[in-house]
Order: C-alpha cells, then sequence, then structure tokens
C-alpha cells in the first residue's frame, strides 16, 4: 500500500476519535479543540494524498475510490453530529448529504461507461465553505458576531452545496443517457 493510500486510509481511521471528543465530555472544553485538531489533521491528510499521488504518480483505483469515500465520511459524520449537537438543521444536512450522495452516484455510473468526471470550481468552493463552516462551527464561540459569521458560512454552504449540484447536473447530464460498455 502506498503513502497517499495509507494517509487516506488514516483519515478514516481519524473519524472516530474526532467524534469521540466533538460528542463527550472526555476532556471538557479541551475537547472541542482536540476535536478541531483531528478535523485540521484529517483534512490536512485530504490535500496531502492527493498531491504526493499526483506528484510521484502513485494514483491508484483504491485511491480513486476511497479519497472521495473518506471525505463524505469525514464531512458527512461531522455534520450529523452538528445535528445532534443543536448546531445545525437536519434540513441542511440531509441537502449536503444527498447532493454527496447524488454525485457519488454520478461518479459510479460515469466509471461504469469508462468516463472520469472532474471536480468543477463550483464544487471547490462547496468543499472550502463547508471546511470553515465545520471549523467555526466546531470553535463555537458565543459572541453575536461569531454566531453571525456561522451562520453566514452555513448559508453559503448550503447555497454553493446547490449550484455546485445544479452545475455538476448540467454538466454531466450526459453520463445517465449514455449505454453501459457492458
Amino acid at each position: 500500500m502506498n503513502l497517499p493510500n495509507k494517509l487516506t486510509l488514516l483519515r478514516v481511521i481519524m473519524i472516530p476519535f474526532f467524534l469521540v471528543f466533538m460528542l463527550t465530555d472526555l476532556m471538557g472544553e479541551n475537547g472541542k479543540y482536540i476535536a478541531l485538531t483531528i478535523f485540521a489533521l484529517a483534512s490536512f491528510t485530504d490535500f496531502l494524498d492527493g498531491y504526493i499521488a499526483r506528484k510521484q504518480h502513485l494514483v491508484t483505483n483504491f485511491g480513486k475510490f476511497m479519497d472521495p469515500l473518506a471525505d463524505k465520511l469525514l464531512v458527512c459524520s461531522t455534520l450529523i453530529a452538528f445535528i445532534q449537537m443543536n448546531k445545525i438543521s437536519s434540513v441542511i444536512v440531509i441537502i449536503i448529504v444527498s447532493r454527496e450522495l447524488i454525485i457519488s452516484g454520478f461518479r459510479v455510473i460515469a466509471a461504469d461507461n469508462g468516463v472520469v468526471l472532474a471536480a468543477s470550481y463550483w464544487g471547490k468552493f462547496k468543499t472550502a465553505s463547508q471546511m470553515v463552516m465545520i471549523i467555526l462551527l466546531i470553535l463555537d464561540i458565543q459572541t453575536p458576531a461569531f454566531a453571525l459569521l456561522e451562520n453566514i458560512f452555513i448559508y453559503l454552504a448550503l447555497i454553493l452545496t446547490i449550484v455546485s449540484l445544479i452545475d455538476y447536473l448540467i454538466k454531466n447530464l450526459s453520463v445517465l443517457s449514455e449505454r453501459s460498455n457492458k
């Protein structure tokens, strides 16, 4: 197993530890800072594994499958934890998770037809806004200005989720009409 794939697996392994510190009082107030550190490190492994895989030509089928799955597991589990913590509306989380499932489905169909669907800039903006939103919600600084900033990023992430889904569907709708090569 190459280094990028090990980093991807490390990201998946970090998720339960992140959730323990997010959802319990195991470390008191410090738990959220430990959770934030784990989330930041897990997010960094996403950048790092992709960079190394491309730079050193270590792209594998395992990595193509597991890397996006690891990202979705990290983000979706975090958002679901936020519902339990009353930090975000379940409707918003359902929309975000639904978008991820729809895109994953499209990618499976495209891959089955030998088509690679590249990420768009809208998808990259969506991901960046979600990461900032998650960091803000983990920090949860109790001031009116910070609460406003959290809400701005929650709705920005929601809007970019919808826009990136629409963009993706418009650009890739032909994938659904293509015949399978089987």
